[in-house]
């Protein structure tokens, strides 16, 4: 196989892989070391993270462009203020001065999620600590959906967006961890940078139809995924063509035909991000080979009502 890291994403008869979003969003603050080692000792196997770079080229774990008041602090506990600081605006030494530790219940972002833990003095981690957690022995079989968020304000600005990718694929090279990741993003000329740079990791081609609403509270990458005018039947193939190994739809938009279409074309398919028990039981008996969720722990309760696991017997 030329990706052998694929094996670890793909489901099989009695398993469904298991994906934590941000780590697992819906129980410790996203995207933060706190979350990811959280998730790690429940078990899970993959991790789903979003990434950017900082103004002095550290390659930092979030998913908004701007730090966001619903979900960031200042230096003194207070929520953000006034304008929301860009992330590529900042160097790596003035984003640790702020708080990512909780969310505003009083904001439509931090109303989603009313069961997440409220921690302090928890700060945006680089790229480089949750690589280098993933090092230890226990984390040996741990692999990455890695996210790299597109910046629609750099569309036109081929250097920079180019410079996005060397910089993250640095990372993931320097700590040897290729083998274990995979490239991910909603933006498919992104991606296609992906691929001629760092051709010894596949490409995992996000997907989500305009007809379905952006998600409250945090950026939407709507604007750069090309797939207005198309039906979900359309998109297998339109990554097919895009030489991806991985179609990562909307769990709204997959439909039981599109699967069988993918699958014919050898994608592996994973559905983000599915949190409700309903919505988890209905990508089980589609039979996709990744579910991503903000809650690992209801898709592993709910994989195992029906007999079922996120991981073969051979790694259990």
């Amino acid at each position: 196989m030329r990706y052998p890291q694929i094996r670890a994403f793909t489901g099989e008869p009695g398993v469904i892989r298991l994906a934590g979003h941000r780590g697992a969003r819906g129980v410790l603050p996203e995207n933060t070391m706190e979350g990811f080692e959280f998730t790690l000792n429940t078990g899970v196997k993959l991790l789903e993270l979003d990434v950017t770079a900082t103004r002095d080229g550290v390659v930092v774990i979030t998913h908004n462009h701007r730090l966001t008041r619903s979900m960031v602090r200042d230096a003194e506990g207070n929520w953000l203020q006034g304008e929301e600081p860009k992330v590529a605006a900042l160097t790596y030494a003035e984003l640790q001065q702020y708080d990512a530790g909780g969310l505003d219940s009083s904001s439509a972002y931090g109303q989603r999620f009313p069961d997440q833990a409220f921690l302090s003095g928890v700060r945006i981690p680089r790229l480089a600590d949750l690589l280098a957690l993933l090092q230890r022995p226990q984390h040996q079989d741990v692999h990455l959906f890695l996210e790299i968020k597109s910046d629609p304000d750099l569309l036109a600005d081929t250097a920079a967006r180019q410079r996005l990718v060397e910089t993250v694929v640095a990372d993931v090279r320097n700590a040897e961890m290729q083998p274990r990741t995979v490239l991910h993003s909603f933006d498919w000329d992104l991606l296609a940078d992906c691929q001629r740079i760092a051709p010894e990791m596949p490409a995992s081609f996000l997907t989500q139809l305009p007809e379905n609403d952006a998600d409250v509270g945090e950026d939407s990458s709507k604007e750069v995924n090309p797939v207005a005018g198309c039906s979900v039947l359309d998109l297998p193939a339109r990554v097919a063509t895009a030489k991806g190994q991985f179609w990562c739809p909307y769990y709204l938009d997959i439909t039981a035909d599109a699967l069988v279409l993918a699958r014919d074309l050898g994608l592996t398919t994973m559905v983000w991000t599915v949190n409700e028990p309903e919505d988890i039981d209905r990508m089980i008996t589609l039979g996709v080979d990744v579910i991503c969720s903000d809650y690992p722990g209801r898709v592993q309760r709910l994989l195992l009502k029906q007999g079922m696991h996120w991981l073969p017997a051979a790694e259990r």
